[in-house]
């Protein structure tokens, strides 16, 4: 997946001065939640009143309390979770990198204006990293990520941009003019560093493994694997590089402080569907529970089933689309010639969105680079970023109206529009991504489908489809 194409420079350059652009913008649009006057712990006294009904909501002000980062506690090491789920001492339910990010954050930080702050300074070369990449990568598709309402409304919504960084990051490795196993190595370090800020990039280490297995573009790009041959030491090198690095960052953490660290995961393990996570379990399966004629005993009972149901149905169905997109992938690749490894990554990343009992709104940077980098039509584009806008600022909305006891049916449209409207159009961009190409040409690419293959005919790896 080497580059043929060289950007030219004046786009790289306009792409990341846009991403600035972008991030000041969402930067300020977050800090008008957090202003002065502050109460006794640092909290600024209009953050509760206008978070939802203004739009300026952010886990990062949010979290400045209830989990100990006011107190500038180490993460992890000293902390635990109730058994009510509560987490205590320091521990913080993202994985460690993204606990230490917090941690720096809270440093020179007083209040929870100042976390802000200071969070977003380390967060935004992030952002800009990725507005590099994608642009040397894509030219000027790569505005999708620097002027899209993406990255204004959830740069600092949360800590998404070093993960997305990390995630960009392995892709543009491999486009690096280096041998095979050593890029695809590189690219599971950082795949691995990104499981350990947000959980998703692990899961783009199977389908690199695949592609290393199959020898890259064509089959031919490994001196290890002939005809009919694959690679299977390079695929375990692969696969050995990013549980290495996965379990060099946590192993600390583990043995200074095993609950504290095992308290991140069992959080997310309790954590329910419930309003606030905007999933389709939430919003299409617990109908099937919940009436409005139950008592309180059955409502608490049918609230359980249900519970327990998603707590099975959503994990057992994500790694469904897992092994579902991994062998579409291995059908595409016996038909063009190249296993379509960032392709597959995207339609997982699909699969896991839709399917996972949390969708919050800001996991939509996520998706964002695939969007820029893979051939899908900018009409889907376009529409997802329109039922997107209709979640980021109803669900908001939603939230202010049911709290000021207010009609919400209107603002409760916007929130079923966005959350049916990704629902559709995460299943399309599934199917999509696994036929596309990238957007930028790399050596090998070629739109036809006959190419002779070395590889038997059983197993055909044609021409590459440019990943």
């Amino acid at each position: 997946m080497r580059s043929a194409v060289r950007t030219n420079p004046t786009t790289v350059i306009v792409v990341v001065a846009m991403a600035a652009i972008g991030l000041i913008l969402g930067y300020l649009n977050k800090a008008r939640c957090a202003v002065a006057p502050f109460d006794a712990s640092g909290r600024s006294t209009v953050f509760d009143a206008i978070k939802d009904s203004s739009v300026c909501y952010s886990d990062i002000q949010f979290l400045w309390l209830g989990r100990d980062i006011d107190n500038h506690i180490f993460p992890y090491i000293h902390g635990a979770i109730t058994s009510d789920g509560i987490l205590t001492g320091g521990t913080v339910e993202y994985p460690v990198l993204s606990g230490l990010l917090m941690w720096l954050g809270a440093i020179p930080a007083h209040t929870d204006a100042q976390f802000l702050l200071t969070s977003a300074l380390i967060l935004a070369p992030f952002g800009l990293l990725t507005a590099w990449m994608l642009g040397r990568l894509a030219g000027w598709p790569a505005l999708l990520w620097s002027i899209g309402p993406p990255l204004v409304m959830y740069a600092f919504h949360n800590w998404e941009l070093p993960v997305v960084a990390s995630a960009v990051g392995a892709i543009f490795v491999m486009t690096l003019p280096m041998p095979l196993r050593r890029r695809a190595m590189l690219a599971s370090v950082l795949l691995a560093v990104g499981f350990c800020l947000k959980i998703y990039p692990g899961a783009f280490v199977l389908p690199l493994i695949a592609y290393v297995v199959t020898g890259g573009i064509g089959g031919r790009e490994s001196a290890d694997s002939g005809r009919g041959r694959y690679d299977i030491l390079g695929g375990l090198m692969v696969a050995g590089t990013a549980i290495a690095t996965a379990v060099a960052v946590n192993l600390p953490f583990a043995v200074l402080g095993y609950e504290g660290w095992r308290a991140s995961f069992t959080f997310q393990s309790m954590r329910q569907a419930d309003l606030t996570t905007n999933s389709i379990w939430y919003w299409g399966l617990r109908h099937f529970y919940i009436t409005d004629q139950m008592t309180p005993d059955a409502y608490t009972e049918a609230e359980a089933n249900f519970q327990d149901v998603v707590d099975i149905a959503s994990p057992l169905l994500v790694f469904a689309a897992f092994l579902l997109a991994l062998w579409l992938g291995w059908r595409r690749a016996a038909v063009v010639g190249t296993y379509p490894w960032v392709a597959v990554s995207g339609s997982m990343l699909c699969g896991f969105m839709l399917l996972h009992k949390v969708h919050s709104p800001q996991y939509t940077l996520w998706l964002l680079p695939f969007l820029v980098l893979l051939r899908v039509p900018w009409s889907v584009v376009g529409a997802y970023l329109v039922v997107d806008l209709s979640m980021g600022i109803g669900v908001f909305k939603y939230f202010a109206a049911l709290a000021s006891g207010a009609d919400a049916s209107d603002e409760e449209f916007f929130v079923l529009v966005g959350v049916w409207g990704r629902a559709l159009l995460l299943v399309v961009l599934f199917v999509l991504f696994l036929r596309a190409r990238m957007r930028v040409p790399f050596p090998g690419d070629t739109d036809r489908a006959d190419t002779p293959s070395r590889r038997p005919a059983a197993t055909s790896l044609t021409a590459s489809s440019g990943q």
